[in-house]
């Protein structure tokens, strides 16, 4: 994987902020249900966060791997989470969840994580 996936978030955040830009009552309708969804209650928003990044594998979004496994730094997951997780999609997802998990090791590695 040759991309850098840390100009790959950036772009994304960029992309995002337009369409805030241009749609901001969808927007913020969104952002409300994000919110919502991701506060803690029974499940932390870590660990929110790292089950919405193994959904994100399994559907292939790039946009949304990036973005749930930069949520997950944020909130404090540590490598050994993400890798746990990792292990999760490739029992669940077989060599195509290993596929799409590089994403998510060479981010961590850019971001000195790993």
């Amino acid at each position: 994987m040759s991309e850098n996936q840390i100009d790959l978030n950036d772009n994304r955040k960029k992309q995002l902020g337009r369409c805030i830009e241009v749609m901001p009552d969808l927007a913020n309708l969104l952002i409300a249900q994000i919110e919502e969804a991701y506060k803690d209650g029974a499940l932390d928003s870590k660990t929110k966060r790292l089950m919405a990044m193994a959904i994100a594998l399994g559907a292939g979004c790039r946009n949304c791997v990036l973005a749930q496994a930069e949520s997950a730094l944020d909130l404090g997951a540590t490598k050994e989470e993400f890798l746990e997780t990792i292990s999760i999609v490739a029992s669940m997802r077989g060599t195509t969840g290993v596929a799409e998990s590089l994403r998510v090791i060479q981010f961590l590695d850019e971001m000195g994580k790993l």
